[in-house]
């Protein structure tokens, strides 16, 4: 009998409270938004493990393996080509034995046979290259598994990948095997934004970069990171330290990643004591001026060639630039520790005009500064600026920018290409299937610093989030999206725009700069020169700010769902505006946001509810209590337009006209 009386209470208490359910926790008929799809439990419920915790810290036995890389390479300015040969030292750090080695060929992109460009519409675009016979020319591979000679080996190339089959595996957990490569190939006029020949009056400019193989990573996540390279989902590359001479025509100057090892040799004594000079130097100094470009005295010889040797330590990649039309001047980049580092740029006289590359220098040091004390401090020993055919491209310590920026242009495309230096040169995510994780990234990074440089010098308003949320709605794939797959229409949006305004709603709207700052930085020194995945960085911030935010992540990033706010009602208690105001807003599409809520009284008094994520955990719509003392004149939801609210129609309540 007396289970009988529990059941019936509790069946009377059930019937009672959802008979006496408040608008509060109800959606508006046709609303799309579903807390139960926002809220999801069992979201990004991934337990952790020994390589990378549920904290989002690597593991106790996180490991990678290493790539340390010597290579020798001649310029032939006649031909455009490349020759040399590359040693590869590589490390398997990784608990399996290894059978076979896999390569990225990625100069092998250029070739009017591969993937990448069967795989541009005859319209062409950004990253085809239709009609130049180009690639890599494998002349011999062969290896040396610790016996001190190196021997052939059979390989097997497709597309932009070699496959090197062992006789005998590399061992697990810290055995060495060394592959040596000789290889060739013509330099592209232009190579799908990342490299190429530009030609101006006082020679060619050669951006060179994908111009050596290179190995695969090997990770804990899919074993042999494999996908070929087709254009829009760029680099996964491993760490180690790189030594790379250049053998360049006797008039060129040849710039690189890491540091010049032999300036006595490859510079005149002036040029020396102008570096000097510069290394001490927070204003530009001139190395090579306009009116020495075409002066056989300003080389250290008249004829033949000349080889530059360079070093650059813990990195995963490495690019030059070489040419006799570089103007070339240098400054001082100051670190948090105390310890300095050599900002610089090279150009075409075309370009040393008034507000445009003879400012690049000042650009170059200002976001490395910037980006070296809000995340982590830069790596490299020099920061440097080449002018020439690619609009915009990035590597270890170099990046290349059109020769054409001026202004807040050669300020921009300079600040968001040195930002690629900690996302994903020091943060080495893997690019080619998140690309948001180094473009979105650095598109939101980007935004502090511009309002950093010089006071603000280049810090527009370009719209509230209410103008972009009609973009941001725009594509059809998610965030979540491997390059490759998305649009090329979207790709802007998905990988740069879209991510970059998420980072910029968690700091500035959900977790406070504080808070997002101190968990975002935290991520950085995580995982620096290390390789994380999208749930690493989710649960550092998670972790760091103290804040389940898989609503976020599955709304945002791996959803295209769209967030619509708006005020629904207003009702005064027991009919009297002095006793208080009922204030309901409902949300009407898939996605959730914390809402502020600006109310203006008659009277002229205002003020402000903020109201968290938490309102939309039971329903569409949330009624507060305001403690009005005259009739509500008006009731705005998000009134900075801090959000990307696809419908701000609805988001405005008046008082109809008495």
């Amino acid at each position: 009998m007396r289970k009988i009386a529990l059941w019936a209470g509790f069946w009377a208490f059930c019937v009672s409270s959802f008979a006496q359910t408040s608008p509060s926790s109800t959606s508006t008929p046709g609303s799309k938004y579903d807390p139960l799809a926002l809220f999801h439990p069992l979201f990004n419920m991934q337990p952790g493990n020994d390589y990378r915790t549920g904290s989002g810290a690597p593991g106790p036995n996180y490991w990678q393996n290493r790539s340390d890389y010597q290579i020798n390479v001649t310029l032939d300015d006649q031909q455009n080509s490349i020759t040399g040969e590359v040693t590869i030292t590589y490390k398997n750090n990784s608990p399996e034995s290894l059978a076979y080695l896999w390569l990225q060929l990625d100069q092998n992109a250029f070739s009017d046979t591969s993937r990448a460009t069967k795989t541009t519409p005859v319209s062409g675009g950004r990253f085809g290259n239709q009609g130049f016979a180009g690639g890599l020319t494998i002349s011999s591979v062969s290896v040396d598994q610790g016996k001190g000679k190196f021997s052939t080996v059979p390989y097997l190339v497709t597309d932009t990948r070699m496959q090197i089959r062992l006789a005998e595996s590399v061992k697990p957990k810290g055995d060495v095997i060394k592959v040596k490569i000789a290889y060739s190939f013509k330099i592209p006029e232009y190579g799908s934004d990342r490299m190429g020949q530009l030609r101006r009056k006082d020679g060619i400019i050669y951006e060179i970069a994908q111009w050596y193989p290179r190995m695969c990573v090997y990770d804990d996540i899919e074993g042999w990171n494999v996908l070929p390279y087709l254009g829009a989902g760029e680099f996964y590359l491993d760490y180690g330290d790189y030594e790379y001479n250049i053998t360049a025509p006797w008039d060129h100057i040849v710039v690189g990643s890491g540091e010049l090892l032999n300036p006595n040799e490859v510079l005149t004594a002036d040029q020396q004591k102008r570096l000097d000079q510069a290394r001490k130097s927070d204003q530009t100094v001139i190395i090579r001026g306009k009116d020495e470009v075409t002066n056989a005295n300003s080389r250290p010889k008249k004829s033949g060639t000349l080889t530059w040797k360079f070093r650059c330590e813990n990195s995963r990649d490495v690019a030059w630039a070489s040419s006799r039309a570089f103007v070339w001047d240098a400054a001082k980049i100051n670190l948090p520790s105390g310890k300095t580092a050599l900002a610089q740029s090279v150009y075409p006289v075309e370009s040393a005009t008034n507000d445009s590359w003879n400012r690049s220098t000042e650009y170059v040091k200002g976001c490395v500064e910037f980006y070296s004390k809000y995340l982590y401090e830069f790596s490299y020993p020099v920061a440097t600026n080449v002018a020439g055919i690619v609009g915009g491209m990035e590597y270890p310590g170099i990046i290349f920018c059109d020769h054409r920026d001026k202004k807040d242009a050669l300020w921009g495309v300079t600040d968001h290409e040195f930002g690629h230096n900690w996302f994903p040169m020091i943060v080495g995510n893997n690019e080619r299937k998140f690309p948001w994780m180094d473009e979105g990234f650095n598109t939101f990074i980007n935004g502090l610093s511009t309002a950093n440089f010089n006071k603000g010098e280049y810090n527009r308003e370009r719209g509230t989030m209410h103008d972009l949320a009609p973009a941001l709605a725009f594509p059809t794939e998610p965030i979540m999206t491997i390059p490759d797959v998305q649009q090329p229409r979207a790709l802007g949006i998905l990988a740069y725009y879209k991510p970059g305004i998420g980072l910029k709603l968690l700091r500035d709207v959900i977790l406070g700069p504080d808070r997002f700052d101190f968990a975002f930085k935290n991520y950085v020194q995580r995982w620096a020169f290390k390789h994380p995945t999208p749930y690493d960085f989710f649960r550092s911030i998670e972790d760091g700010a103290g804040e389940d935010l898989g609503w976020f992540w599955r709304g945002f990033f791996y959803e295209t769902w769209r967030l619509d706010q708006g005020v629904k009602d207003v009702k005064y208690v027991d009919g009297s505006a002095d006793k208080g105001s009922l204030i309901t807003i409902e949300n009407l599409d898939k996605m959730a946001m914390p809402a502020t809520i600006e109310v203006t009284e008659s009277n002229g008094k205002k003020g402000r509810v903020n109201l968290p994520i938490e309102v939309w955990q039971r329903g569409g719509s949330w009624t507060l209590k305001y403690n009005s003392t005259s009739p509500i004149k008006t009731v705005v939801v998000d009134p900075d337009e801090k959000l990307p609210d696809i419908n701000p129609k609805n988001n405005t309540w008046r008082a109809e006209a008495q």
